[in-house]
């Protein structure tokens, strides 16, 4: 069984700051709303965020990657890698933190990907990543 589309739902602080970022600076359309939640089309996936402020009390949980401090709760896209270095390059204008800065992981070995993590208004840890050869998502 697979499913074409995904659907995910994330807690944030404002609906506005949310709906500025995903919209004016990912691109993603609007979907459905009410006065408590905001739908976007996020690169063809249903990605639904419920205004919760006190979902984000306590601290942030990370993981070593590559000597990198990878936050364990986030998600994000597989762009096409073309794609993923305009998408670079237009955190850049906007002048994005990165939590971890754009980078090539496995250089020339099985899985070689550019990735980087950066947070929304609300403080929700997006990654995103392209393969070289997307065949190898999923090699072991």
């Amino acid at each position: 069984m697979q499913a074409d589309v995904f659907h995910l739902a994330y807690p944030i602080k404002d609906k506005e700051d949310t709906r500025l970022f995903y919209r004016d600076i990912l691109g993603c359309s609007v979907g459905r709303e009410a006065k408590n939640w905001i739908d976007f089309n996020f690169f063809g996936h249903q990605l639904s965020f419920h205004i919760r402020p006190d979902a984000f009390t306590g601290p942030s949980v990370t993981n070593d990657v590559d000597g990198k401090k990878v936050p364990v709760r986030h998600f994000g896209a597989v762009l096409d890698w073309q794609d993923w270095h305009v998408l670079r390059d237009r955190l850049v204008e906007f002048n994005i933190e990165f939590v971890i800065k754009p980078y090539i992981r496995f250089k020339g070995e099985t899985g070689e990907q550019a990735t980087m993590f950066f947070l929304d208004p609300s403080g929700n840890a997006l990654e995103f990543k392209s393969f070289k050869d997307r065949s190898q998502i999923f090699a072991p």
